[in-house]
C-alpha cells in the first residue's frame, strides 16, 4: 500500500466542496430547523492570519458543524473588526511622514472626516488572503455575506443595545486604571500590556513628606505626632517614600503604610532630620545599614502602621492643593503596603495606579465628583495644571521633577533601578498605568 499524500488529499477534499457547494448546499437544506446562534469574534484584516486565527478558527469550525450535524441551523458569517488601534496605527505613520503629525493632533489637522475616509481606505487591505487562508484550513464560512463593525447598521444596533441597557439603570460612567500607551494615544488590554517587557534603566528615588505641626493635625492623631515629636526632640519629623515614577509625584494626594507594620523614627545625622520607615527600608537609604551606623541612629519609639492613619503632611507640590486639602495629604492604610519593597511607606497617586485609585476611593480622599489629579494629555504631556512641567512628556520629565525637588531639599536619596518593565507591543515604547473614562 502506497503513501497517502495528506496535503494532495486535502486539496481533492477542499475541491469536492467547491464542486458541490457543500457549504452553502447545508445552510439551504436545514434553514427550517431550530437556530444555533453561534457568536464569532471578528479579526482585523490589517494584517495575515498568524497561528492564533488559525488555531481559533479551527475550533470555531468544530462547532457549528457539530450543532450542524445534530439538527440545528447554524448561520455563519465572517466579520471584521474595523475600529481601533491596528488601523489607526497604519494612518498615523503615513500622517508621520506627510504632515509629521500623528494620533490626536493629526485628527484635529485634516478632521475627523478625513482621518476617517484614510482608514476606510486601507481597513480591508488583507481581506482576499483571509478568505484564501481560511478557506484552505477548511473552515465553512461565509465570506460573501461578511458583516463589518464599520458598517452604520451594525454601529446603530452596538448604541441601540447600550442605551437599552443605560435606560434601565445598570450603566454607570467611572473611570479605571488601565495600562496606557501614550505613542498610540489609548489605553490597552492587560494582555497587550503582558506582551512586551524590556530590563530598563530608570530612576529610583526618596523623597520626604513634613509632618505638619500639631496644631494643624486632626484631633484624633495628635497624640501619635505628639509621640513621635518627643522622641526627635526638637527634630523636623517627616514621612519617607520611595518610587521608580518621579513623574507621579506631581499628583500626589496621600501616602500609605500597612497597618500592622512597625515603623521606626530614624534619625539620619546627615540632614538632622528624623524619618518614619520600616527597618526593611533602612537598606534603600544607607544600602548596607550595617556599615553605615554613624550615619544614622534609631530612636527608641515605634509606631504602629494603624497609629500613623490620618497624619497629614506638608505636599511636594501645590497644584491641587486647595482641591485636596480636606480630604488628602495625609496616611491611608492597607495591607498591599510591603516590607520587601521601598521603605515603607507608599506614595499615592490615584489616578495613575491601580491600588492607589482603589485606596484613595475607598478613604473618600476620590470620589465620582472629585477625580483624581490626571494632568496629562493623550500623548503623556503635563497640561498647564502642572505648569512648571507643561508640555513635557511624563518619562522626558522624570529629571526635571527630581531636581526641582532637590532644589527644594526634598529628595533624601536617588538611584538608578534595572527593572522589567511592560513596553507597548506596537510601538515599542513604555507603558504607563492612568485612569481613563470608563463605563460599567
Amino acid at each position: 500500500m502506497g503513501s497517502i499524500n495528506f496535503p494532495a488529499e486535502e486539496e481533492r477534499v477542499l475541491n469536492t466542496w467547491n464542486d458541490i457547494n457543500a457549504f452553502h448546499r447545508q445552510l439551504e437544506l436545514t434553514k427550517d430547523l431550530p437556530p444555533y446562534v453561534f457568536y464569532d469574534g471578528p479579526p482585523f484584516a490589517t494584517g495575515t492570519p498568524h497561528y492564533g486565527h488559525l488555531l481559533a478558527s479551527t475550533i470555531k469550525d468544530i462547532i457549528p458543524r457539530y450543532w450542524s450535524m445534530r439538527g440545528r441551523f447554524v448561520e455563519r458569517r465572517f466579520g471584521w473588526d474595523t475600529h481601533g488601534v491596528p488601523i489607526e496605527q497604519i494612518i498615523d505613520k503615513k500622517l508621520q511622514e506627510e504632515l509629521g503629525v500623528r494620533g490626536r493632533a493629526a485628527v484635529d489637522q485634516i478632521g475627523i472626516k478625513e482621518y476617517n475616509r484614510r482608514c476606510r481606505e486601507v481597513v480591508l487591505t488583507y481581506a482576499n488572503e483571509w478568505r484564501k487562508i481560511i478557506g484552505r484550513v477548511g473552515r465553512w464560512i461565509d465570506f460573501d455575506r461578511d458583516y463589518q463593525t464599520m458598517h452604520p447598521s451594525f454601529m446603530e444596533t452596538c448604541w441601540w443595545v447600550f442605551g437599552q441597557l443605560y435606560k434601565k439603570g445598570p450603566v454607570y460612567h467611572g473611570a479605571r486604571v488601565l495600562p496606557y500607551s501614550t505613542a498610540l494615544n489609548t489605553p490597552l488590554s492587560k494582555s497587550e500590556a503582558s506582551e512586551e517587557y524590556k530590563d530598563v534603566q530608570d530612576p529610583a528615588i526618596t523623597v520626604n513628606f513634613p509632618v505638619l505641626p500639631i496644631e494643624e493635625q486632626p484631633e484624633g492623631v495628635r497624640q501619635s505626632v505628639q509621640k513621635a515629636l518627643d522622641a526627635a526632640q526638637g527634630k523636623n519629623v517627616n514621612f519617607v517614600a520611595w518610587t521608580t515614577t518621579p513623574w507621579t509625584l506631581p499628583s500626589n494626594v496621600a501616602l500609605c503604610a500597612h497597618p500592622d507594620y512597625d515603623y521606626l523614627l530614624v534619625l539620619d545625622k546627615e540632614s538632622d532630620n528624623v524619618y518614619i520607615m520600616l527597618e526593611a527600608g533602612l537598606k534603600v537609604l544607607y544600602k548596607d545599614p550595617k556599615k553605615a551606623k554613624d550615619k544614622f541612629q534609631t530612636l527608641p519609639l515605634k509606631l504602629k502602621g494603624s497609629e500613623l492613619a490620618g497624619i497629614r503632611y506638608k505636599p511636594l507640590f501645590t497644584y491641587f492643593h486647595s482641591q485636596f486639602k480636606d480630604y488628602g495629604f495625609k496616611v491611608l492604610l492597607d495591607t498591599y503596603v510591603k516590607q520587601d519593597e521601598g521603605v515603607g511607606i507608599v506614595h499615592q497617586s490615584p489616578a495613575f495606579g491601580e491600588d492607589d485609585y482603589q485606596i484613595s476611593w475607598r478613604e473618600g480622599v476620590i470620589n465620582a465628583d472629585r477625580q483624581p489629579p490626571n494632568p496629562l494629555n493623550a500623548a503623556g504631556e503635563y497640561t498647564s495644571e502642572v505648569p512648571d512641567f507643561e508640555g513635557q512628556h511624563v518619562k522626558a520629565a522624570d529629571k526635571n521633577i527630581m531636581k526641582h525637588l532637590e532644589g527644594e531639599g526634598r529628595v533624601v536619596r536617588k538611584s538608578q533601578i534595572t527593572h522589567r518593565y511592560p513596553h507597548c507591543p506596537r510601538s515599542k515604547t513604555p507603558l504607563i498605568q492612568r485612569a481613563v473614562p470608563s463605563w460599567f
